[in-house]
């Protein structure tokens, strides 16, 4: 498969192949969902561990994607509630969870006194998909079926950590824009999918044009291969920007799978928004990312002594409102002189 086919044609097509799953909750997480999957209107039975050194009243914070990625993450949660260590039902907490008609990521954090404790967990709905069919040019167009809310997906919030043969790159995932996207890509990174890959494309800085994509996930180092699978093309409204990662694909939008691009600029994949996938933006690793991006190319934007991941791991997240903000804020912020 090609990189990418629209006005930019120059920059070839970005192949792939993929298919849905998800990940079960990290073992140190203090907030531990007893299951991946929770039916609507039933209940949700959550493990709270509270570490045996901490004083305080222990709650739950429920907060919404804009407070846990907006420019000021410290919002009020939407909602809270007092907890004891051992099981709990969020359902019989926050009967919002199944009442609410419109349901959205939101976010758990366990809370003692004044202390954030452990990664949060991610509250996904599971509502039924838009599609993508092919538009006028290429451009592709979603289609809404009648939405059923069927429940919800619930694990610990991780970060994904590639590490390469030029040093790591960790990226925080959106699913409040690509949720399916998101759920995809962490379950072959724990499969261990992305072990011993080349960046078999290199688009880097250019005759005076900024970088475009690094780009990785095939197995074969060809730009055709893939997981043995295909997801459907989700829409997303993250910019492409750098160090933005986003599903490589063929000119069939719904050809996403295991190849994923990482942006070297704004000014250069802009043109990509609406038309693939940007799903988890790098919170370190910048220097690493313009190291793959000026390796030595040849034919096709094949580097000459490909970079290679060496192998991929999720890890936790801190908890909610601390950690670093994505590096593509870093790249605007004005510079002191």
């Amino acid at each position: 498969m090609s990189l990418i086919q629209n006005a930019a044609r120059r920059y070839r097509s970005l192949a792939v192949s993929s298919l849905l799953l998800a990940l079960t909750a990290g073992a140190s997480a203090q907030l531990q969902p007893e299951r991946l999957y929770y039916g609507k209107d039933r209940q949700v039975p959550i493990a709270v561990e509270i570490p045996g050194d901490m004083e305080g009243e222990a709650r739950v914070h429920i907060f919404d994607a804009a407070a846990r990625f907006g420019k000021n993450n410290e919002h009020e949660p939407v909602m809270t509630a007092s907890v004891a260590a051992g099981r709990v039902d969020f359902a019989s907490l926050f009967p919002d969870l199944w009442e609410t008609e419109s349901p959205e990521i939101r976010y758990a954090q366990l809370v003692v006194g004044d202390s954030r404790i452990g990664p949060p967990l991610v509250l996904q709905p599971l509502l039924t998909p838009v599609y993508a069919v092919p538009g006028p040019g290429g451009q592709p167009q979603f289609r809404q079926l009648p939405q059923t809310y069927s429940g919800l997906r619930i694990y610990t919030e991780k970060h994904a950590v590639f590490e390469t043969t030029e040093g790591e790159i960790e990226f925080r995932m959106r699913p409040d824009h690509a949720p399916n996207t998101v759920n995809n890509f962490m379950h072959l990174i724990e499969g261990g999918f992305y072990t011993d890959i080349i960046f078999h494309r290199v688009i880097g800085e250019r005759d005076g044009r900024p970088g475009f994509v690094i780009q990785v996930g095939d197995p074969t180092g060809t730009g055709t291969g893939g997981p043995g699978y295909f997801i459907d093309l989700e829409p997303s409204e993250l910019p492409h920007d750098f160090g933005v990662l986003s599903m490589a694909r063929s000119s069939d939008p719904n050809s996403n799978g295991s190849q994923v691009f990482v942006c070297l600029s704004r000014d250069s994949t802009r043109m990509l928004d609406g038309l693939y996938t940007s799903f988890a933006e790098a919170v370190s690793g910048g220097d690493v990312i313009r190291r793959i991006g000026a390796v030595r190319v040849g034919a096709q934007d094949r580097p000459v002594d490909p970079p290679r991941i060496i192998r991929a791991r999720l890890v936790d997240t801190p908890p909610f409102g601390e950690g670093s903000g994505p590096l593509s804020a870093e790249e605007r912020a004005p510079t002191e002189r």
